[in-house]
């Protein structure tokens, strides 16, 4: 079973205070009621429980900054987390455990719950050079047919249920990692998917596991995951360098514009450092230029990851 992290998660709420059950269940009520806050929260209140708190405070005053200047809407709410990988510590844990849309950063999730089908079953489940180029498209091209075909996959292998077989594999198999994860519908011909849906904290969770190799197939995963294709972690960021490699998944609708993935980077020695990027921007409706929002909001969550990059820089000496 791939039910726990050995690294301490617990998640932390914008005070900077671990959240108790009953606790995060009372927080994610009030962000779920409140609107026009502080990064879908609580103005003000930015202390992350680590010793890189700086990071979260900067965050949090970058986003108020945005925020001030008209480029982030009161009703539109945002998650970040961060994770960094030679520390072992969560950096950054801002409106992690609140469901938002998935959008297209399901895709991953669904690859994941066909590989633990693969892991259970490989007499029946196998990893052939059709499944192969689907997951490839579904992963660099965010082919929406291609996903569903996968789905239609892992379902056919459960109880043909449809998507929320899906959901039911990961949740069996990994069920302290997809916590708020909620996989309902296959990707609509038009691209519109909003009910599918998971937290900031799940998609770290599930990228902290990847990368250190306690997923089944996590190598593959991953290496559809540098596929080249678009970002918002690294292209149009002007800090990052061309050293750089980031394993990721984009989404984007009129209602959401997400990333998550691990970016690489080499310091001035050699030696890699790695830390996982989730940053979500979600709407209650949809934009009337989609074009112009998803460049927008795209290029916050660039200025985010950036200053993420100076951070990181800093502590590791990165190129």
């Amino acid at each position: 079973m791939y039910e726990r992290n050995h690294v301490d998660e617990q998640p932390i709420a914008e005070d900077g205070h671990p959240l108790r059950p009953d606790r995060r269940n009372f927080l994610a009520a009030l962000a779920a009621t409140s609107a026009g806050l502080l990064v879908g929260g609580v103005p003000g209140l930015a202390e992350a429980a680590s010793n890189r708190s700086s990071l979260q405070r900067q965050v949090v005053e970058m986003v108020t900054s945005m925020r001030r200047q008209g480029l982030l809407q009161p009703n539109e709410k945002t998650s970040w987390s961060v994770y960094d990988f030679t520390a072992r510590k969560k950096v950054v844990s801002i409106n992690e455990g609140v469901p938002r849309q998935a959008a297209s950063m399901i895709k991953p999730l669904v690859a994941q719950a066909y590989f633990f089908q693969m892991d259970g079953n490989r007499s029946q489940v196998r990893y052939t050079d059709e499944v192969r180029t689907t997951m490839e498209r579904m992963l660099q091209r965010s082919s929406n047919p291609d996903t569903n075909k996968i789905m239609d996959l892992v379902s056919e292998h459960q109880s043909r249920r449809g998507p929320p077989d899906v959901e039911l594999v990961l949740k069996q198999r990994a069920p302290a990692i997809f916590q708020e994860t909620r996989i309902v519908e296959r990707i609509p011909t038009t691209g519109q998917t909003y009910r599918n849906q998971a937290s900031a904290h799940d998609y770290s969770r599930f990228l902290i596991s990847v990368w250190e190799g306690r997923m089944p197939n996590s190598k593959e995963l991953l290496r559809m995951m540098a596929l080249p294709g678009g970002d918002r972690l690294s292209k149009g960021v002007a800090g990052l360098p061309p050293a750089a490699k980031v394993y990721n998944k984009t989404g984007s609708t009129a209602m959401l514009c997400g990333d998550m993935g691990v970016i690489e980077i080499p310091d001035q020695r050699g030696r890699n450092h790695a830390y996982t990027v989730v940053g979500i921007i979600e709407r209650p409706s949809r934009a009337e230029n989609y074009g112009a929002w998803i460049r927008s909001r795209g290029d916050i969550i660039r200025r985010v990851s950036n200053l993420i990059y100076q951070d990181m820089k800093n502590n590791y000496r990165l190129v």
